[in-house]
C-alpha cells in the first residue's frame, strides 16, 4: 500500500486548479461528456492529478457511454481505496486515490462482464494522462 501523502488545505488549493480542488478534495464531479479525457484513446497511464500516483492503464479504459472515463480495473488493487457513499440519498461506492485520498469517482457493477463486471467511473479532472 502506498505511503499516505499529507498536505494542508492551503497546499492543495495552491497546487490544484479550482475544478480539480472541487473534485479531488470536496468530492465534486464534472458534468458528463465535458472532461478532457472522456474521448482519450491514446496508449499510456492515468495518474492521480493531485499526487501523480499511477492509477489505471489505458488498456483497461472502455466506452461506457456514461460521459466519464471508465475503467474495468485499477492498475493494482491497492492503487485505489473504496468507501461506502450514501450521499444524496444514493447508495454508491466511492473511489479515492490510495496515496493522497483524493476523490476520483465511483465504481458500479455494470462494467464489461468478461472483465469482472466493474465500471470505475472517474472524473477527468482527477486524472493526469501520460502518453506512451
Amino acid at each position: 500500500m502506498p505511503e499516505k501523502l499529507q498536505k494542508t488545505d492551503a497546499e492543495w488549493r495552491a497546487e490544484l486548479t479550482p475544478e480539480q480542488y472541487h473534485i479531488l478534495r470536496e468530492k465534486g464531479t464534472e458534468r458528463p461528456f465535458t472532461g478532457a479525457l472522456v474521448n482519450n484513446h491514446d496508449d499510456g497511464m492515468y495518474h492521480c492529478a493531485a499526487c501523480n500516483a499511477p492509477l489505471f492503464k489505458s488498456g483497461t479504459k472502455f466506452e461506457s457511454g456514461s460521459g466519464w472515463p471508465s475503467f474495468f480495473e485499477p492498475l493494482t488493487p491497492d492503487a485505489v481505496e473504496l468507501h461506502e457513499d450514501n450521499a444524496f440519498g444514493m447508495k454508491r461506492v466511492e473511489v479515492t486515490c490510495a496515496k493522497c485520498g483524493g476523490h476520483l469517482g465511483h465504481v458500479f457493477p455494470d462494467g464489461p462482464k468478461a472483465e469482472g463486471g466493474q465500471r470505475f467511473c472517474i472524473n477527468s479532472a482527477s486524472l493526469a494522462f501520460e502518453k506512451q
